[in-house]
């Protein structure tokens, strides 16, 4: 695979093999985005696990102590009674069974978040194979399915992020912008791990953060030293 010029001089900042600690590789995934916008810093962390299995998958949500510097457009189903509580929380869109039907017909996708309450999942589940393979299709552990909407509704516009295995067994989040800085980019990244290790499955066997490593959206991938997480 060829690269241009700008990422073939920022890769030349990063040693290949090496396994850095995590200040000194975020300063590095700062340095190497290179782009005239403000680039994504991501983390993609390899798990000793196989997610086939339900008794090692490993999924869940955590509210990033900065944000993820993305504006979230936030779409919320409920019945007519919370309705004007999601509204107040600041759902950009707000709907019942209309919004259902609009998915459905139109296709309709300009959102990034959909919460809905325990009550209108059986409607919002018929929804499943437009949802789904986007990864927007409400679930408890992400905790966009909740009977307090617009507690959830704030808490994904303050940085809400879910994590989950995907089919290789590893798990893409992003942390912030490169805008952050490395102090800001550590306390997420310090806040993801932190849930990542704690949400370990008791069937996991061997040594569970396989690799771990950091990158802005157009740069080079910087490994951490995965032994740090135990």
């Amino acid at each position: 695979m060829k690269h241009g010029k700008k990422y073939t001089d920022a890769a030349k900042l990063v040693e290949r093999n090496k396994q850095y600690e995590v200040a000194e590789a975020l300063d590095l995934a700062v340095k190497t985005g290179t782009a005239k916008f403000d680039e994504t810093i991501e983390v993609h962390v390899k798990l000793g696990v196989d997610g086939r299995h339900a008794d090692q998958m490993v999924r869940g949500a955590i509210v990033l102590p900065n944000g993820t510097g993305k504006d979230v457009k936030v779409l919320a189903i409920c019945k007519d009674e919370k309705i004007e509580d999601a509204k107040a929380a600041g759902a950009d869109f707000v709907g019942g069974m209309d919004m259902i039907q609009k998915i459905q017909t139109e296709n309709w996708l300009d959102f990034d978040v959909l919460i809905t309450t325990p009550d209108m999942m059986g409607q919002v589940g018929r929804l499943g194979r437009v949802l789904g393979p986007r990864g927007l299709m409400p679930n408890p552990k992400a905790g966009t399915v909740s009977p307090d909407i617009a507690r959830a509704i704030q808490e994904a516009k303050a940085g809400k992020i879910e994590y989950r295995l995907d089919r290789s067994n590893i798990i893409h989040c992003v942390i912030g912008k490169k805008s952050f800085g490395v102090e800001k980019l550590q306390e997420n990244f310090d806040v993801l791990l932190d849930a990542i290790v704690k949400a370990k499955p008791a069937a996991a066997k061997g040594q569970y953060v396989r690799s771990c490593a950091v990158s802005s959206t157009m740069g080079p991938g910087i490994k951490i030293v995965a032994s740090r997480f135990v």
